[in-house]
């Protein structure tokens, strides 16, 4: 099978926010950049792309500019074990960027993530019609997930 390598458009700034998601996540690594030279088209020593690894994945990183923006229409999900993961990746991540909902968010580079707890999927994918609705409107209420609301909400039926 071909290697599947997400390939992100960055405006100018993919050494930073590389050093930034490799500051967030374990087993992750910058890789090489490689540099605009005097045939161009961009300023000689700028990067024009490189490579990093998230937690084992790799990524490709390209300084774009301007012309496109992330948008929610694609995001990255981030599997937690526990609270104390979701706190941490959510921390980290919203830093300098925005809180959705949900679980969602965008972090200072205007990339979308989720951070979302094992025990959701649990609740959500479980065999009573009645918790998983609990768990859903509970779910929908929240900005940052949190499991102790979670389990309150259908701890009630």
């Amino acid at each position: 099978m071909p290697n599947i390598t997400p390939s992100l458009w960055f405006d100018g700034n993919l050494e930073e926010a590389a050093a930034f998601y490799t500051s967030v996540f374990p087993n992750s690594s910058v890789g090489p950049f490689f540099r605009y030279t005097e045939a161009g088209p961009g300023t000689p020593g700028d990067v024009v792309y490189g490579t990093f690894v998230l937690d084992g994945h790799p990524f490709l990183g390209i300084n774009g500019g301007p012309e496109f923006r992330f948008t929610e229409a694609v995001s990255f999900e981030v599997r937690c074990a526990d609270q104390d993961e979701v706190d941490y990746y959510w921390s980290k991540l919203v830093d300098g960027g925005e809180e959705s909902q949900c679980g969602w968010l965008k972090d200072r580079y205007g990339l979308s993530w989720q951070i979302v707890p094992e025990r959701l999927y649990e609740l959500l994918e479980g065999p009573d019609p009645a918790r998983v609705a609990a768990a859903t409107t509970a779910m929908l209420g929240m900005r940052k997930i949190v499991v102790a609301e979670l389990e309150a909400a259908v701890g009630n039926l």
